[in-house]
């Protein structure tokens, strides 16, 4: 008895027109059974935004010959949850891969990235779930590379799970030559530094282009950034539970005068 494929949700925040989600796309397509639903304009930075007060728009397109593709008007978590509830109608895939990003998603930037947080959501939603992402911002990005660990990371997860509340953030180098292999690292500690261009539009009113500089203070070498540096592809598992575990003895030693009971 044939071996029943596994169903595989993928999404990302390029839009549905990217490379990237279209090398996705055919990788997965060796694995499982795939349905796309991705949005239908780039939203890359909304991090875990959601669409509220207005109303979402999910259409079927003919993309790519033979793979059944939704566009979305929303954000890519948006994407995420209309896929579970109205197309999967509540029956999860085997698997939710976002990706794969025009740029890299390592460091503070997870919590950034539209990618990611597709990622996450799936995740949310208990589905076993990979972010994918590559050190190129180009249109036309290479992600030939890429495709052997996609699918080789893709099939561990199928084949082992992962533990609850928790998904895998991976990055590719920016490297034609042989990648040196994987490793699984932490998120490095880092922050941008915004600067803010202040310019005059035609009417004489203030508008800003908002640019700035990474500044990666980590130079441990266990973290993902150091794992890139070196020419390897880095894997980050990752949790949604922001609670800072550390520090609730302290918290707990605190008098709060007049309030605590």
């Amino acid at each position: 008895m044939a071996k029943k494929k596994p169903t595989i949700l993928v999404v990302n925040d390029d839009g549905i027109t990217a490379p990237g989600i279209k090398v996705l796309l055919e990788v997965m397509q060796e694995i499982g059974n795939i349905i796309v639903v991705a949005p239908d304009s780039p939203q890359s930075g909304m991090g875990h935004a959601i669409t509220i007060g207005k109303p979402l728009r999910l259409d079927k397109i003919d993309l790519y010959e033979g793979v059944e593709m939704y566009k979305c008007s929303g954000t890519p978590v948006d994407c995420v949850k209309l896929a579970v509830n109205q197309i999967f109608k509540g029956k999860k895939p085997d698997l939710c891969v976002s990706g794969i990003n025009h740029g890299l998603n390592y460091s503070i930037n997870v919590l950034y990235s539209g990618t990611m947080s597709a990622a996450v959501e799936g995740a949310i939603e208990g589905i076993p779930s990979i972010g994918f992402s590559l050190d190129d911002f180009a249109y036309h990005a290479d992600f030939s590379h890429c495709k052997p660990y996609v699918k080789s990371i893709a099939q561990q997860v199928l084949q082992h799970g992962l533990p609850k509340n928790t998904l895998l953030n991976v990055n590719f180098p920016n490297i034609r030559e042989e990648i040196k292999g994987l490793k699984v690292c932490r998120q490095a500690n880092a922050k941008w530094f915004e600067e803010f261009d202040q310019r005059l539009d035609p009417y004489n009113r203030e508008y800003f282009w908002m640019t700035g500089k990474f500044d990666l203070q980590d130079r441990g070498e266990d973290t993902d950034a150091y794992a890139l540096q070196q020419g390897y592809v880095s894997i980050v598992p990752t949790q949604f539970d922001m609670t800072a575990h550390h520090v609730i003895p302290e918290l707990n030693s605190w008098n709060f005068d007049g309030v605590q009971k």
